[in-house]
């Protein structure tokens, strides 16, 4: 009998993202679990910042609402925001109810976004976390890749025509070129994050000057404080009611741009596989096409490309949210950062696992490389034949039958040789992993033994 679930999971959309394609510390990282659990440490964090600058908050408070940081009730949280219209206040409501000591000093003087962004940076910041060791590990094997393919000929192609030769692995060193450019800009995007910390409702900080008694001092050490509790070297000195949308311009768009690198590879590696050069790694049981047995698609590339799409375009949000941001802050970027922020980190981790998977596989197929590449010298008269007398290719049998070259029909052989066409490729390679790839790996050298197995 073929088994069944309880089949409610299947009567609502899910997101392909989560339950599809994207690592399980990824979607971790975007869930409520994590999300609200880190509200309520923002809240503990809070108070004890408080209590430590003089405010009248217990030890008991204090480790009251860290024996509760865990035990959410979602129920109950999801009946009072249906009662009360906030999501942020209904936490609070549902902390206090398990927190009943502590009840009247939770979200002391904070404004929603207090808890609502720097969740978000957070998670931002943890996520750049995710992803920059799986680009590293990315990056290293392609980079094996073109270190052992540096000096293999193959052919050329600009406008996707015919050119001069290159090798396999300098063609894959352009690639490497854009994934080290990614790792430095998320590296770079990720040490900009700062914390919003604790600046009230418009940014001013003036709840937290009242609690105080107008001790400017105590009300920037509390900043500080709450800053360096939740992991951050620094805060934004200036804030509306939220942290400038700016910031999410900024991790999308390295993140976008990632993406654009990921589809250029992938559709070099799509071509490359209709000319039976190179393919992505098939499994002993994987089908190509059910019509078709012979088929060998290049399904994973294809799948970083339809979802290097996505990444590419979920920029525009951000760009359209910072631009119509009212004053100090207006609502209407909500619903849309709730979809726009996680889905460019879920996306871009599933193409980086996706493409690790490809790199640590790849097949080389060298005669058809070599193959293609000795097709070049004294081209025109054999094309003439072919296109304009409709014979065949009588290339090689011109040059031996040519005058000309009876002096040198005993290298003939040595002459051809594709290696002599490649330049200074293999050279090339070999500095540019040298000085500009390995350097970058060195901090993600715990991480490279990751393997990936994609499930689908």
């Amino acid at each position: 009998m073929a088994r069944m679930g309880s089949g409610e999971e299947f009567m609502k959309y899910r997101s392909p993202l989560v339950s599809r394609y994207a690592s399980k510390e990824m979607a971790y990282n975007f869930s409520d679990r994590n999300k609200f659990t880190t509200w309520r440490r923002l809240w503990l964090y809070l108070a004890k910042a408080e209590k430590e600058l003089g405010l009248p908050i217990t030890d008991a408070q204090v480790s009251e609402m860290e024996s509760h940081l865990e035990d959410i009730d979602f129920v109950m949280a999801a009946e009072e925001e249906r009662k009360l219209r906030h999501d942020v206040m209904a936490h609070v409501h549902t902390f206090a109810h398990c927190c009943p000591t502590a009840a009247p000093i939770i979200h002391l003087g904070a404004t929603s976004c207090y808890v609502g962004d720097n969740t978000d940076l957070i998670m931002l910041r943890d996520g750049f976390d995710i992803l920059l060791p799986k680009l590293a590990r990315v990056i290293d094997r392609l980079a094996n890749f073109a270190e052992k393919y540096a000096d293999l000929p193959t052919l050329g192609f600009t406008h996707y025509q015919p050119a001069q030769l290159t090798t396999v692995g300098k063609r894959a060193c352009l690639w490497l070129q854009d994934l080290v450019m990614d790792i430095h800009n998320l590296q770079r995007a990720r040490e900009d994050l700062r914390f919003r910390g604790v600046k009230g409702t418009t940014g001013t900080q003036a709840s937290f000057l009242q609690l105080f008694q107008g001790d400017h001092e105590k009300v920037e050490e509390l900043d500080w404080k709450v800053t360096e509790m939740a992991g951050f070297k620094k805060s934004y000195l200036v804030t509306g009611q939220t942290y400038s949308r700016k910031v999410d311009i900024d991790t999308l768009c390295v993140l976008a741009s990632l993406g654009a690198t990921v589809h250029k590879i992938c559709t070099d590696i799509r071509l490359l596989a209709n000319l039976k050069e190179i393919e992505e790694p098939f499994e002993k049981e994987q089908i190509g096409s059910s019509a078709m047995p012979y088929k060998r698609n290049p399904m994973r590339a294809e799948r970083c490309c339809s979802l290097a799409r996505h990444l590419m375009a979920l920029v525009s949000d951000p760009l359209q949210t910072a631009s119509v941001q009212w004053l100090e802050r207006t609502l209407d970027d909500s619903a849309n950062r709730r979809i726009s922020l996680p889905e460019s980190f879920l996306t871009a981790d599933i193409i980086l696992s996706t493409l690790q998977n490809i790199t640590e596989g790849l097949v080389v197929y060298p005669k058809v490389c070599v193959c293609v590449c000795k097709i070049r010298v004294l081209s025109q008269q054999a094309a003439a034949v072919v296109k304009q007398e409709g014979g065949d290719n009588d290339l090689l049998a011109r040059v031996q039958a040519d005058p000309y070259f009876t002096p040198i029909l005993g290298q003939l052989d040595a002459l051809l040789d594709p290696k002599t066409f490649v330049g200074r490729a293999p050279q090339q390679v070999t500095r540019f992993l040298s000085e500009e790839v390995r350097p970058v790996l060195e901090p993600y050298k715990s991480n490279m033994n990751v393997k990936i197995e994609l499930e689908l």
